[in-house]
């Protein structure tokens, strides 16, 4: 069976027919938040129910870098090659510094706590943009049940640790990423839990320096869009029910990489950020590509 569905002939100078989707480890809950180290040579994920941060380095296997993680989801670095983490458990997003101490980035706005900070990007002049969907505290599976005080809004938090509640029109805002030359901002929004929401990517201008538009620039299915990063050419990479989708800059889908678990996010990595790491439901997959991320740093 292959590995790959081409909707698109352009889909083929992106994937390789002898190219595997390899399992690197599984028998976790729900795995969520990869991130690549490549000073460290590792990758970092959540595994939420289970409340912990594992490692993989390629070779050892897998280990736990910390545990409990405050039911952390989604991980990215700054532009100091810091983890930064959003966790479920105490509502908010923070950092890791180098000595392994960590800093409150944002635990609140206009005096109520966030709801459960889900993902998170760093923009090239510093600033920390994160979504705030309610997942976290709607059950007890992946952090505590709680009241919800605010909407579910996509926040930015200036260098200088200022915040503000950036786009606030979404059911529930998921993924985030931003092109490559940082003119796009793309937001998932998976819907309210238990709530027959759409579910679909928006795209945004930045042309202001602020995030403008907002229309529809892609519909997953099956499933929805949840992790969401770009490639150096500007295509956007979804995860989905059936794999992970590869979607054009103009919105059309251009193919599919098909796993056998539903896919929760993914991020690029490897030697040459040429290999792309897969979190799925119970399992961590990777896939070598024909090309390399805009993760930064």
């Amino acid at each position: 069976m292959s590995s790959f569905e081409v909707y698109d002939p352009d889909f083929s100078r992106y994937v390789m027919g002898n190219a595997p989707v390899k399992q690197l480890a599984t028998g976790f809950d729900w795995v969520e938040g990869p991130v690549w180290f490549g000073d460290a040579g590792c990758l970092l994920f959540s595994d939420i129910p289970n409340n912990k941060i594992l490692r993989f380095v390629p070779g050892q296997g897998i280990s736990t870098y910390r545990a409990p993680s405050n039911y952390s989801n989604g991980h990215t670095r700054d532009r100091q090659g810091r983890l930064v983490s959003c966790e479920h458990g105490l509502r908010r997003v923070t950092r890791t510094e180098y000595d392994g101490a960590i800093t409150i980035i944002a635990d609140s706005y206009q005096g109520k706590p966030l709801n459960s900070p889900n993902d998170v990007v760093v923009h090239s002049d510093g600033s920390i943009w994160f979504t705030d969907p309610h997942y976290g505290i709607m059950t007890n599976y992946e952090g505590f049940a709680a009241e919800q005080e605010l909407p579910c809004n996509v926040y930015r938090v200036d260098p200088n640790g200022g915040i503000a509640a950036v786009l606030t029109d979404f059911n529930c805002p998921n993924g985030l990423a931003f092109s490559p030359d940082e003119t796009l901002l793309y937001v998932a929004d998976t819907g309210r839990m238990f709530h027959p929401d759409p579910q679909h990517i928006r795209v945004f201008s930045m042309a202001s320096g602020r995030p403008t538009g907002g229309e529809v620039f892609h519909t997953i299915t099956p499933g929805c869009a949840d992790g969401i990063r770009c490639d150096s050419d500007g295509n956007l990479w979804s995860s989905a029910r059936d794999g992970v989708h590869c979607i054009a800059p103009d919105g059309h889908l251009m193919g599919k990489i098909l796993v056998p678990e539903t896919v929760s996010n993914l991020c690029f990595g490897g030697r040459a950020k040429h290999q792309l790491f897969i979190t799925a439901t119970t399992s961590l997959y990777a896939i070598t590509l024909n090309r390399a991320g805009v993760q930064k740093p």
